[in-house]
């Protein structure tokens, strides 16, 4: 049975210890559950909203296994509130948890497509594609009210800046004026995440994030418009989501997405513990067999840290899902291919308009 005494409308159901700070989020939670005995409003689970001012937008990413080269992320935190996410860990750079804290304090960096234009002007700078965002969501909620996403996209535009975007929010359809223009040149993809075909299920492992219908939606739509797009069906979860895979897979391909990828489930850092947390009040029922599954595909522990194995797994379990995958491409996919963007437009844009021959 459900444990009544959850948050509601978020993933996390706790904040976590900082590891990098001596305040113990252990016991503010004591002091949040003695408010909540003695009848008192402690929290109003309101999403508090920071401006930040970095220096820099764009970042290298060093990870072999990742599959990007740079990234940029407009936004710190994410209010979707999945709760596998592994960005949440990045919180604690902040000051902040990868729990609770994650989904309720967003920092928003207003000066983002300024930071994005003085970057991709620079002489030294070779067109590349920037995956929008590595990170946390370019169009969670935060996005509707400061369309930071947006300013960011018409520099690329400006550029003719090859640009990727990863999301699973509807809300990209409001920009599709700007991404129609970038396909005419070859210079989108948008990769859109889809996780369950279950409401039931995506409710719980993905709280504020836009319906499965929706998604669906939003690849057709996408797709209609000649803009190239990848479905993550991503992480899978052994117990929760891992039988879904094949019926997955024929639903974005069915929408008009024109590739697929996955990861198998890790948690590392904080994720063990809130994810732990979590299933035991949300999902009792499956908590153990879930956590054991995920267990078994990393070698008895929940997370595994090695490149080129820790999003794939390994075992009985993982390799049932890679053959499933392999299955899904097979059924789904056979005369599909991903897109390579157009690098070469940038050189001749980099003044923000063609330059004279």
């Amino acid at each position: 049975m459900k444990n009544k005494n959850v948050v509601k409308g978020r993933g996390a159901q706790q904040n976590t210890l900082n590891r990098f700070s001596e305040f113990s989020y252990e016991k503010r939670d004591d002091f949040l559950e003695f408010c909540r005995l003695e009848g008192e409003q402690a929290d109003t689970n309101k999403t508090k909203y920071i401006p930040i001012f970095p220096k820099t937008i764009v970042n290298k990413v060093t990870s072999p296994d990742i599959g990007m080269g740079y990234s940029m992320n407009p936004y710190q935190g994410c209010e979707h509130g999945c709760i596998y996410c592994y960005a949440r860990n990045t919180h604690e750079f902040w000051g902040y948890s990868a729990g609770l804290d994650f989904e309720r304090v967003i920092f928003i960096k207003k000066d983002a497509s300024n930071l994005l234009e003085q970057k991709i002007k620079s002489k030294r700078w070779k067109a590349t594609t920037i995956v929008l965002s590595g990170n946390t969501d370019c169009y969670q909620p935060a996005e509707k009210r400061f369309e930071i996403t947006r300013a960011c996209l018409k520099i690329f535009l400006k550029y003719k800046h090859p640009v990727s975007i990863i999301t699973k929010n509807g809300l990209i359809l409001r920009d599709l004026d700007i991404l129609k223009e970038l396909a005419n040149d070859n210079l989108i993809t948008v990769n859109i995440s889809v996780t369950s075909l279950s409401e039931k299920t995506r409710r719980v492992l993905e709280p504020r994030t836009v319906s499965i219908k929706k998604r669906l939606e939003t690849i057709r739509v996408l797709s209609e418009h000649k803009i190239p797009v990848n479905a993550m069906l991503a992480p899978i979860i052994p117990g929760i989501n891992s039988h879904e895979i094949l019926n997955l897979a024929k639903a974005v391909s069915d929408n008009g997405a024109v590739s697929f990828g996955f990861t198998v489930v890790r948690l590392n850092g904080a994720l063990g513990q809130i994810f732990t947390d979590w299933i035991h009040k949300t999902l009792p029922d499956k908590a153990t067999k879930v956590l054991h599954q995920i267990e078994e595909c990393h070698g008895g522990s929940l997370n595994d840290s090695r490149y080129g194995i820790r999003n794939r797994g390994e075992g009985k379990i993982a390799i049932q899902i890679h053959d499933l995958m392999t299955m899904a491409k097979r059924l789904y996919f056979k005369d599909k291919n991903r897109i390579e963007l157009n690098t070469n437009l940038h050189e001749q844009y980099k003044d923000g308009q063609m330059r004279l021959f």
